[in-house]
């Protein structure tokens, strides 16, 4: 069984929620924020952007539908949250 992931989506433009961990010249699209729980996903929403968080939609995709995700997209890689109210992010560009 795969395991499946959760991600933040725009209801207005239907772009993924991404991280951009360090500031560079290059035009990377980013890496794509992903929760391992649909909640851990809606506290992020609601403890870092409250007054949007209704403009976002939540959706579960298959851990084997993410390398087609990121290529794409473009992504540079994944952005794992470990912490949704801090946030502690683990980043992978190999996923």
């Amino acid at each position: 069984m795969s395991q499946i992931y959760y991600l933040i989506r725009s209801r207005a433009d239907g772009r993924y929620l991404v991280a951009h961990p360090r500031v560079t010249s290059s035009a990377e699209n980013g890496y794509l924020l992903m929760f391992r729980e649909d909640f851990d996903a809606l506290s992020y929403l609601n403890t870092h952007g409250a007054d949007v968080a209704n403009q976002f939609a939540v959706e579960s995709v298959a851990e084997s539908q993410i390398g087609s995700l990121l290529q794409r997209w473009g992504f540079f890689g994944v952005g794992i949250v470990q912490d949704p109210l801090l946030p502690r992010v683990e980043f992978l560009t190999n996923f």
